[in-house]
């Protein structure tokens, strides 16, 4: 290893070291870095990072992982309203922040993501809890579909987060747009089933 990388501390659980590791190849070089560099990056033997992970992709979901747990402890440390629509809306704009914070990892982490895999990951389960926990008890949606819009919601704004995803990491929308299509796509799955009172809000949104 070189003497201008930093030095692992002792102190920080190998998945972390790891994870760090691949964090600062991956703002480097994007996804090109092989496990041997990701090894010699975190100073570790060589196999650590297969015995951790399993793999490159299963990195890449880790840091997914990672990614979404910032996301989910942000908005519990968050001053949230109390409807559900100002909740979700809310958790969009903790979420573009949090993949804006470094959007060229991000985008490395996403592409990677989106390749075929021989073994998928839990991206989706945690990314739907994280909207479920944005959703609350669902106050302010129709009472007669909130307990199916409870049940349905979240995997749909996990769907409809995901989606806008790949276009930013596609390169089709910029970090500007990505806040502003992302609530609109959160809108949009949001209409079917919220009340009166936040109609207009939604509508508005769906117009940007």
């Amino acid at each position: 290893m070189s003497s201008d990388k930093p030095r692992p501390s002792s102190t920080v659980p190998m998945r972390e070291r790891v994870l760090d590791a691949a964090e600062r190849l991956l703002t480097q070089d994007g996804a090109a870095f092989s496990m041997r560099e990701l090894a010699d990056e975190a100073g570790v033997s060589f196999a650590t990072p297969f015995n951790q992970f399993g793999s490159k992709a299963g990195i890449m979901q880790a840091l997914s992982a990672r990614r979404i747990a910032s996301m989910r402890e942000r908005l519990a440390q968050a001053a949230l309203p109390a409807r559900a629509v100002s909740r979700v809306l809310a958790a969009v704009e903790i979420a573009v922040a949090v993949m804006l914070e470094a959007p060229g990892v991000n985008r490395a982490v996403m592409g990677a993501l989106g390749a075929p895999s021989d073994a998928p990951g839990d991206v989706l389960a945690r990314s739907s809890g994280l909207w479920a926990e944005a959703l609350a008890d669902g106050k302010g949606l129709a009472s007669a579909t909130r307990i199916r819009a409870l049940s349905v919601l979240p995997d749909q704004l996990a769907f409809a987060f995901r989606g806008v995803l790949s276009f930013w990491t596609a390169g089709e929308l910029d970090d500007e747009m990505l806040g502003r299509r992302a609530r609109s796509a959160a809108a949009a799955a949001l209409l079917g089933f919220i009340g009166r009172e936040d109609r207009a809000e939604v509508f508005v949104l769906l117009e940007e």
